[in-house]
Parts: structure tokens; sequence; C-alpha cells
């Protein structure tokens, strides 16, 4: 029998590097019963900046989500951190980006159609060419075509950005995009 995996939070920050970072998140994690399943952290030595991802375990911990961004955010303040907080069950709006080939596509559409991606919706597709509309029509996503020039392709990654907020978009994931996203 399957069990299904605990839901956890995760932490993803960034801020000028000093000293008791890393101790700072790992005791506010502790005193409110944290159980840390994953944690990573690096510096940027010629930038300074410190970097930390933390995973931990929901059951047992003492805060709400909304008490835990309150919370930590009074915590940080000091720190000019940025930081932002989700939760493995938290479902995903999902942008698919594409060019020509379908392969890295596909794939993900396969695996999304079998239930691998349980917290992930899916409702468009964006390309620079017309070839996978058919696949956004056969897996129910909207379509949107944006062909890209050298002349055109600031005021087409406008666009695209809007129809992003407009679809309240949380990730994008390039599938063989074979462009280059700017700014």
């Amino acid at each position: 029998m399957a069990t299904s995996k605990p839901v956890t939070a995760i932490l993803l920050m960034s801020c000028p590097d000093r000293k008791g970072l890393v101790a700072t998140v790992a005791q506010f994690l502790h005193e409110r019963g944290a159980n840390i399943t994953h944690a990573d952290h690096h510096v940027d030595p010629e930038a300074g900046i410190f970097f930390m991802r933390v995973e931990w375990e929901v059951e047992g911990f003492s805060l709400s989500p909304e008490e835990t961004r309150q919370e930590f955010g009074q915590l940080v303040e000091t720190f000019e951190m940025k930081w932002s907080l989700h939760y493995s069950n938290q479902v995903q709006r999902v942008a698919l980006f594409s060019s020509k080939d379908d392969h890295c596509l596909l794939d993900l559409l396969w695996r999304y159609r079998a239930g691998e991606l349980p917290h992930a919706q899916m409702p468009i597709l964006i390309s620079n060419h017309l070839d996978h509309s058919h696949i956004a029509k056969e897996y129910g996503m909207d379509f949107r075509h944006f062909p890209m020039t050298p002349e055109t392709k600031a005021s087409q990654e406008k666009k695209e950005i809007e129809v992003l907020k407009d679809y309240e978009i949380d990730l994008i994931v390039l599938a063989r995009y074979m462009q280059i996203v700017t700014g």
C-alpha cells in the first residue's frame, strides 16, 4: 500500500550575507516544532549574497501558513531579505512555453495526464510557432501564439507577461522553448 508524502513547507530566501542567518532560521523553526527534512544554503562570494532553501513537515509545526508568514516576516525585517513560503500541497498554475520540438512538451503533458503532477494546473501553452496548437486543444489548454523577430521580441514579451498575469500563473516551464527570455 502506498503512503502519501507528508505536506511540507518550503521557504526560499536571499539577502546580503552576514553571520547567524542559518542559526536564526533554524532556531525560528525549531522553536515552533518544525522537523526540517531538507536544507540547502550557500553564499555567492562575489556578490556577497546568501541563499537558502529549507523544507519542513507541516505536521507538528505550531503555526498556520499565515502566522508563519507574519512571524517570519517580523523576524527578518532587519536582514533586507527577499523570501517566499510555499506548501507542497498547494496547486501551482503552470504555463508551458514551447517552440517547434514537442518531445519535452509531450513528456510533461503525458505525466500530467497520468497524475504524476498532482499539484499542478496547466491552463495555457504559449509558443512562438503554431505547431503545437493541436496539442493544447487535445489537453484542454488555451493556446497563445507570439511570433518572435528581433524587432518584435520586446513587445511580444510584454504581451506574454500580460497573459501570464491574466491566467494567474505561478510557474513557467520552458519545454524546449527556443528563445532567450529577457527581463
